[in-house]
């Protein structure tokens, strides 16, 4: 059921190509590799012959995934805990353990695509736990508008010992860095679709293992021990967002994150997306009031303290969900708030972490 998990992601749902519903078993002498493909990505994994109690015959069939998928996880229900796969005559697959025996049929082997999973010569190496990180504290910021695909996918850049993630909606953005261990010769650009790269955090558990990244022209495979996965890359140019970023701010307040997202948390009782989940923040000397006001609903308004950077103060709204999102991918005890006016956007920075950036725009609330 673990490697099934695995590869079932990598079916499709759609009806247009029946046999990427199909999960190919491949059984060698190594041990058995499980193979999906919706043209969108493709998974391999490989159960190791170890972890096997017995091979009778080295064979590959396929089977629809939905069909297996469901089969094996009714028989892991028993107490008898031993699988047995048979391939048989007439394209049957059985799948029986002491007490269940379900009989699926088997489609033509030579229909599923070949599956092009090769490595790159310079790949980048990545402990697991730092790129989880890095995508959950970028990806959320993508956009879901399909109208501009560019923005529906993560962008990564590396260039000599820097790797650089951005995500944008046009309303707000996310960006971390990181410093490689090996710089790389030639500079890098692409765009993976959010969706696949929500895919593969699901499959990654929390070991000290490495990840590496194959770029190619069209493509990313993602390859750990036993499981790779190819993406598909999102054609066109990713917006220069280095000119939306300011670089001075007029005023920078320090707070406690758990604070903070408390007091949106509560603010953003009377919000709405009509109005953009919209919430206020002022700030007098050293506290921070954020309200929120629908007028036929009602009004709620939190309190917290902060420290400043100079006296000035600072009367701005924007989207509680938005802020809310930020903060929540940052993992320091206190963050940074940084402003240039009511109208420029808004920096969210961890105290901790100089190299991941959020960015907000404000809400005309008047």
């Amino acid at each position: 059921m673990e490697y099934l998990n695995y590869v079932i992601k990598g079916t499709s749902n759609k009806d247009l190509i029946p046999i990427l519903k199909c999960i190919k078993f491949e059984l060698t002498e190594e041990g058995l590799y499980l193979y999906s493909t919706n043209n969108d990505i493709s998974i391999k994994t490989f159960i190791d012959k170890k972890d096997i109690e017995s091979i009778d015959e080295l064979g590959t069939f396929l089977v629809s995934g939905r069909f297996i998928y469901d089969s094996v996880k009714k028989i892991s229900d028993d107490k008898d805990d031993i699988l047995n796969i048979e391939y048989i005559a007439d394209s049957k697959i059985k799948l029986y353990n002491s007490n269940t025996s379900y009989d699926l049929s088997s489609n033509i082997v030579s229909e599923f695509p070949d599956l092009e999973l090769d490595n790159s010569e310079n790949p980048i190496r990545l402990p697991k736990k730092l790129f989880k990180t890095i995508i959950n504290q970028t990806m959320f910021a993508t956009s879901q508008d399909e109208s501009r695909p560019v923005l529906t996918g993560l962008n990564v850049k590396i260039e000599n010992d820097t790797l650089e993630c951005t995500a944008t909606d046009s309303f707000r953005l996310a960006q971390k860095k990181i410093k490689l261990d090996n710089p790389v010769e030639e500079e890098k650009t692409i765009i993976i679709p959010a969706n696949n790269l929500n895919e593969l955090i699901k499959m990654l558990n929390d070991d000290d293992s490495n990840i590496e990244l194959h770029i190619f022209e069209n493509k990313i495979i993602f390859k750990l021990e036993n499981l790779t996965m190819m993406s598909t890359l999102i054609n066109g140019t990713y917006p220069d967002v280095s000119k939306l970023i300011p670089t001075e701010s007029t005023l920078t307040l320090k707070v406690s994150t758990s604070e903070f997202y408390k007091s949106m948390d509560k603010a953003s009782l009377f919000t709405n997306e009509r109005e953009k989940n919209a919430i206020r923040l002022e700030t007098k000397g050293n506290n921070i009031k954020i309200s929120s006001n629908i007028p036929e609903q009602g009004y709620v308004e939190a309190n917290i303290t902060c420290t400043k950077d100079n006296d000035s103060d600072i009367k701005i709204s924007f989207s509680s969900k938005y802020m809310m999102d930020a903060v929540k991918s940052l993992e320091s005890a206190e963050l940074l708030l940084m402003f240039d006016g009511d109208a420029k956007p808004i920096i969210v920075k961890s105290t901790e972490d100089d190299n991941l950036k959020q960015l907000i725009l404000p809400i005309r609330t008047y």
